[in-house]
């Protein structure tokens, strides 16, 4: 039987293990991750990398962003948000490249680690950036459609945005490797449709009413991609080559079906895992490297159901 002192100091103890419990969660490693956005497949992959790693390292790991892709402002708010939490570090895709540096140059005054993941931005304020070669990939969907073309003829391309560093680096990417290999390829013109599919599909459907020769499209994203692919059948076009980036249900179906030639894939489930990785170790004073390049690849019909090519898409 308990006595009184007997059931006290139980209850004591209890309380000791459960403050020594709340203690411990307390002390886990908080790592927010702040992104573009949840209207695409992509950054849900990127989650899914990003708790894998939290998972692997015993870290506290938050992710979020913005409805769309075009709210800068409200991106600016979450991360100001979550400076305020003082966490170990921040994992950040700027949707603009430059509006964020003040709040970056606060964090690092903070001793607050920065890792820029998919999109980087115009400081030296990031420890790492994790991301795909934009330029290589762009570039490499640049030379996909001159070989679907026969190396001359018209093309476009509709662009997500111009102010985040992959916006600019994909639409770079892919115009310049044409004018530099391909003098027979004409670039009509270049729109941007902010990344969502309606919008780039009313914006495809003006660009080959105006040029109803045109023999190609590119789309810089996984929603200005699914837009060209709806505006081009919506408008009833014939033979447009259209090259993709990113993966997704609609655009995987569209590759299956015919409509879309191909696309890039990116590896985001390795973006996520390696920012919050890179994460850890700066905020634990390690070095980690300057760029953290995850990888690209080209899929079409043919080998859409590889393994290679398997691992890295997503739904």
């Amino acid at each position: 039987m308990f006595t009184r002192r007997a059931l006290l100091g139980a209850i004591s103890a209890a309380s000791l293990i459960a403050s020594g419990m709340t203690a411990s969660a307390q002390d886990k490693m908080y790592i927010p991750l702040i992104s573009k956005g949840f209207q695409h497949q992509f950054w849900q992959a990127v989650k899914a990398g990003a708790d894998k790693a939290a998972a692997d390292l015993g870290v506290e790991v938050t992710f979020e962003g913005p409805d769309n892709e075009t709210m800068v402002d409200r991106q600016i708010d979450m991360l100001a948000a979550a400076l305020a939490k003082k966490p170990a570090a921040i994992g950040f895709a700027a949707l603009d490249s430059q509006a964020a540096v003040p709040l970056l140059k606060k964090a690092d005054s903070e001793g607050i680690s920065i890792i820029a993941f998919d999109s980087g931005v115009d400081s030296d304020i990031p420890k790492a950036t994790a991301s795909t070669d934009n330029i290589a990939a762009a570039g490499l969907a640049a030379d996909k459609m001159a070989e679907l073309i026969g190396g001359k003829g018209k093309v476009a391309v509709v662009a997500h945005d111009q102010t985040s560093r992959t916006g600019i680096d994909r639409r770079d990417g892919f115009v310049n490797r044409i004018k530099e290999k391909y003098p027979d390829i004409e670039i009509v013109t270049v729109q941007y449709g902010s990344g969502d599919h309606l919008q780039s599909t009313e914006i495809t459907k003006s660009i080959l009413q105006a040029n109803p020769d045109l023999r190609g499209i590119f789309g810089t994203n996984e929603g200005s991609a699914v837009g060209v692919v709806n505006g081009v059948r919506e408008a009833g076009a014939k033979g447009v080559v259209i090259i993709g980036y990113d993966s997704g249900k609609q655009q995987k179906d569209a590759i299956r079906e015919g409509l879309m030639a191909g696309a890039i894939t990116q590896n985001p489930v390795g973006i996520g895992y390696e920012t919050v990785k890179a994460a850890v170790a700066a905020a634990k004073g390690e070095t980690v490297p300057a760029q953290i390049d995850t990888g690209f690849y080209f899929y079409d019909k043919a080998n859409i159901d590889s393994p290679e090519i398997a691992a890295v898409l997503y739904d």
